[in-house]
């Protein structure tokens, strides 16, 4: 076998259907592209027979390699541990539904070669998704442009990057990740590929409202401080509204008026005890990064491989 050029990293949660489809489309396109390619399924603790599926297409096609996770990490470390484990020049990672479309991997591929160290695909559609669902996506991503000074409006996982910008990206110390941006974070020569959201085939997302929420709550709080700042000014703020609460209370005692303020006492305590509460919280979230961290355990646990040379087994 050649040396292998291009790894595909695909993360896989409970994708049995999917993995036979993907691995014949993926290989009949890289093949006849003659490109030197290795397809890496990180299989991140699924219920189904993923993995049974992964191992079988793997006794045949030696091109094809798995990693198994002893439990559900999530996917940021799925994607981590590919690109720990990839032994080519350049690595896509992309979805396992071939909602990434797999033909946009050669354009990434050809502009690799002219030279760009990371290739971005930049969604032009969203494909079929709820209003509620566009809005959350729309609002999560302006928050994250704000804070970290990155467009990340049409940013998605479905990128392609050079031997050293994995390299700088793996080496990064921190537990808690966030790929979209961390790959932009780090830098290099970078480029846009446009490419049109696929329908799924085959299964259904694995996303719902709440995972999405969380997953905002766990990025936006990995990859900036801006809620802290948030705090800070919602105390300014509450000093502002009580120094004229304050001349106002004492304008009406020396104009020897009645104060008629229950209202505005239960009002002003609503509102202190919803911002004290509110701060508190960030800032504990913020703690809890904190916590998780300084223990400094793996992000994931590989319980098996197929097609792999011996690595470490976590990170």
């Amino acid at each position: 076998m050649n040396k292998e050029v291009l790894s595909i990293v695909i993360p896989a949660y409970n994708e049995e259907g999917n993995i036979e489809r993907t691995t014949r489309v993926l290989s009949g396109l890289m093949e006849s592209e003659k490109i030197n390619y290795a397809i890496y399924y990180v299989d991140d603790g699924s219920k189904d027979k993923t993995w049974e599926q992964i191992e079988a297409i793997a006794r045949e096609n030696k091109r094809v390699k798995g990693i198994h996770f002893s439990r559900n990490f999530g996917k940021e470390a799925a994607m981590f541990a590919g690109l720990e484990m990839v032994a080519g020049d350049c690595a896509v990672v992309m979805d396992c539904d071939l909602q990434h479309p797999a033909e946009t991997v050669i354009k990434m591929y050809h502009m690799w070669e002219l030279g760009f160290e990371v290739v971005e695909g930049v969604k032009l559609d969203r494909g079929k998704e709820s209003a509620l669902h566009k809005f959350a996506v729309k609002v999560f991503y302006k928050l994250m442009s704000d804070s970290t000074k990155i467009d990340m409006s049409k940013a998605s996982d479905f990128k392609l990057m050079d031997r050293k910008v994995i390299d700088a990206l793996v080496s990064l110390p921190e537990r808690n990740t966030f790929f979209r941006a961390l790959s932009s974070w780090v830098g290099f020569k970078t480029t846009t590929v446009g490419f049109y959201v696929a329908e799924r085939e085959i299964g259904t997302s694995k996303w719902n409202l709440g995972s999405l929420i969380r997953y905002a709550i766990n990025n936006i709080t990995s990859f900036t401080t801006k809620p802290l700042h948030l705090v800070f000014f919602m105390g300014g703020l509450y000093l502002i509204l009580a120094l004229i609460q304050g001349i106002e209370c004492l304008v009406t005692y020396l104009s020897h008026n009645a104060v008629e303020g229950f209202t505005t006492v239960i009002l002003i305590q609503l509102i202190t005890g919803s911002i004290v509460m509110l701060s508190l919280g960030i800032i504990g979230t913020y703690i809890a990064k904190i916590y998780e961290e300084v223990k400094n355990r793996h992000r994931y646990i590989v319980s098996k491989t197929v097609n792999i040379a011996s690595k470490r087994n976590d990170k």
